[in-house]
């Protein structure tokens, strides 16, 4: 089997990407009891640090990484038998154990979620966990009220996958959706996957104030830092701030003002270690509220051999929307 493997000689302090041919017996018997065929995998802001090492993401080497993937199971157990059509986000999957670029991997039965009928595995990795992220958010906002007549919600760092998803969703299920940009030329894009409106992203960078006008019924915001702390102060009396990311900054600064003048609710939105049965229920909303030519436009093909220049690209910020990594699986 063909795998994307990490390796170092020196403890992490630099770290080689390589695709290289492996026996199917080289995979890690402790890492889960199911076997699963990889058709695709997906590229995330992790996986990028992992793989150019500049975040300390894997700690032991030789290592594959990967934190999302779709495929069949080849392998069962518990309820999982052989031919079942799977989807594999969070858990660790690609940081502690190894991950999905790779025709093979082995995970726990309790990380699999069964695919949507609608859902290709093609599909599944172009929303990924990114757009797993996404549609947590969404659920969040619904949940503590935040509805298409309750006003335009704001989507920070929108031409990611996080956030293209994002607007794909909230547009279709009827919100006006102000989308957040750092990049000047995304404006069509964005527009053409549902956006009612852009926001420079400098108009949010700099240091919040205690208190602004109120301009935003629901926030998703992906980036962290001082957007965070400048999207809650414009948040409407009563209104709810989903935050997924920390692109920007794991820090923030902020004032109570929001929360005890307005009610404003901040949601924090764990994508990792949610329980498999509020998975199922985000994926069964993907499929039926994701649109699919939403996903067309926001989706870019690789193979195995791109992933580490995709990934150089991704920390420097020079992408947008999803990357797939098409898994070339022999069967056994």
């Amino acid at each position: 089997m063909r795998a994307l493997v990490l390796n170092s000689a020196d403890k992490g302090k630099s770290v080689t990407a390589t695709v290289k041919t492996l026996a199917l017996s080289d995979l890690r018997q402790a890492d889960g009891d199911v076997l699963v065929r990889v058709g695709y995998s997906g590229l995330n802001y992790k996986d990028a640090l992992a793989i150019t090492n500049a975040g300390k993401i894997i700690r032991s080497f030789p290592f594959i990484p990967g934190i999302d993937f779709a495929g069949t199971v080849e392998e069962g157990s518990g309820n999982w038998k052989k031919g079942d059509q799977v989807v594999v986000t969070g858990y660790g999957v690609g940081e502690r154990t190894w991950g999905g670029l790779s025709e093979y991997a082995r995970v726990k039965a309790h990380y699999l979620v069964k695919t949507p009928p609608s859902l290709s595995q093609r599909d599944c990795m172009a929303i990924g966990t990114a757009g797993f992220t996404a549609m947590q958010c969404v659920l969040a906002l619904e949940e503590h009220g935040v509805l298409p007549g309750s006003g335009p919600v704001l989507v920070t760092g929108s031409t990611g996958g996080v956030g293209s998803v994002a607007v794909a969703v909230l547009a279709k299920l009827g919100y006006k959706v102000t989308a957040l940009t750092g990049k000047p030329d995304s404006e069509s894009y964005l527009k053409s996957i549902g956006a009612s409106a852009t926001l420079d992203r400098a108009t949010l960078s700099g240091p919040a104030k205690a208190l602004d006008g109120e301009k935003w019924a629901g926030v998703i915001d992906t980036i962290g830092g001082n957007v965070l702390a400048a999207a809650i102060s414009q948040t409407k009396y009563g209104g709810a701030v989903a935050a997924c990311g920390m692109a920007g900054g794991n820090e923030f600064k902020s004032s109570v003002f929001p929360f005890i003048l307005r009610g404003v609710n901040l949601l924090g939105i764990d994508s990792v270690m949610c329980p498999q049965a509020r998975r199922q229920v985000v994926w069964d909303r993907l499929a039926r509220d994701l649109p699919k030519d939403a996903i067309l436009k926001m989706v870019k093909e690789v193979g195995l051999e791109d992933v580490p220049d995709v990934c150089k690209n991704m920390i420097a910020a020079t992408t947008s929307g999803r990357t797939v990594v098409k898994i070339a699986s022999a069967k056994l």
